[in-house]
């Protein structure tokens, strides 16, 4: 097994930029106050937040009041979802729910656990390249719908979803809409006015920020229950201690990957399409999963007939080479990807049993701002001869 690694997962999660990692460190020393205290190292660690807070604000386009800080993307999801929908439930609006087959599992487990508890849902389908057609959308909404969540980007196969326009259908119908855009910092703008979204879910994580941190934007006068109990940090939507250095550290983070989304966007859209291109080239049998253009810069999902993604999963990392089968949060489940399913079930097979056999092995590359062309000659070096092989040891 090879020392060097190769990392391709960036979309699972990304190292801590050095420039963030420097200003986080203070507040877990000499800055170490809790930020409700009103004593000068409390005071200290609120005016940090603060800051915070104006930054995350100004690249959402967003003010600081409508920006909550939580303990990560999956938290995010969970209060925009379960915090909308109770407070419409409670204020007599109804209890109809709708998202997309293909989202994130912290979205779609919220939406079934709500089901238990009265609500309603419809799971709006996708075409065979990962798209929510508008039309759909549009025939789903019923007088009593309380909330549409749709993701900007879909964090298997990449592709990007019409989230203004989507955003629109909801607007004129007086529906909040809320999308998870875990993978949209670095890579896509993030307006939320123009993305007309009244609620956005980021994960600090995902754009070389610290783990367990996230934020949630809500809209003005978007009703919302919290989740979390106790204290009255955060306006009294979301209780407990905040992360001052976590927060310091994602909104240093999500600026840079601002100011270098253009620049990084590029550079990962170059790799990505030698890689896709050169597997295409090299080794029959293989396809590119998600819309061919409308998809994230960094994204190559790609999968080959007859082998299984955890064997050549297995075979790359003995090259030194890091990706996914898909969401690093399932990549311990040998169910077949939700995702991949969705597309195949758009490509016309009828039952879960065929769409699931018929699948053949996904393998999903996202590159980052350090990777090289010299990564993505080791994968094309490799991978044919790792597909061949495990074509050969299936008969």
């Amino acid at each position: 097994m090879t020392e060097r690694l190769i990392y391709l997962d960036h979309a699972a999660t990304t190292p801590v930029d050095p420039a963030a990692l420097a200003v986080m460190l203070p507040y877990f020393t000499t800055h170490f106050g809790n930020p409700s205290s009103i004593y000068r190292v409390g005071r200290a660690a609120l005016h940090a937040l603060d800051e915070a807070r104006d930054q995350v604000a100004a690249i959402l386009g967003a003010s600081p009041r409508e920006i909550i800080f939580t303990g990560s993307g999956s938290e995010s999801d969970n209060l925009a979802i379960r915090g909308v929908a109770l407070a419409q439930r409670q204020a007599g609006r109804g209890a109809h729910l709708i998202t997309s087959a293909i989202e994130h599992h912290a979205v779609l487990h919220t939406v079934e656990h709500l089901q238990a508890f009265g609500f309603e849902a419809t799971i709006l389908p996708v075409d065979s390249s990962g798209l929510v057609q508008p039309d759909d959308l549009r025939a789903a909404l019923r007088p009593d719908t309380v909330l549409v969540s749709v993701m900007y980007a879909n964090n298997e196969i990449g592709t990007i979803q019409p989230i203004a326009e989507l955003g629109a259908i909801c607007r004129e119908r007086g529906v909040p809409f809320h999308t998870d855009a875990v993978q949209a910092p670095g890579a896509l703008p993030l307006d939320v006015r123009a993305l007309n979204v009244d609620l956005m879910t980021i994960a600090a994580h995902k754009f070389y920020g610290p783990k367990g941190v996230g934020a949630l934007y809500v809209r003005r006068g978007t009703p919302l229950l919290p989740q979390i109990t106790g204290g009255g940090q955060e306006r009294r939507r979301r209780a407990g201690t905040e992360n001052v250095p976590g927060i310091v550290g994602m909104a240093a983070a999500l600026r840079l990957a601002e100011e270098r989304r253009a620049a990084d966007s590029a550079h990962c859209a170059r790799l990505r399409d030698r890689l896709v291109n050169g597997v295409l080239e090299r080794v029959p049998g293989a396809r590119l999963n998600g819309h061919p253009t409308r998809r994230l810069p960094n994204n190559a999902n790609l999968s080959f007939e007859g082998v299984e993604g955890e064997s050549i999963l297995l075979l790359l990392d003995q090259h030194g080479i890091a990706a996914s089968s898909g969401s690093a949060c399932t990549s311990g489940s040998l169910e077949p990807s939700h995702v991949l399913l969705a597309l195949a079930r758009a490509a016309g097979s009828d039952t879960t049993a065929e769409v699931a056999s018929a699948l053949p092995g996904a393998v999903r590359f996202t590159f980052g701002r350090d990777n090289t062309d010299a990564d993505v000659d080791v994968v094309l070096d490799v991978l044919p001869g790792i597909i061949a092989r495990l074509r050969e040891m299936a008969g």
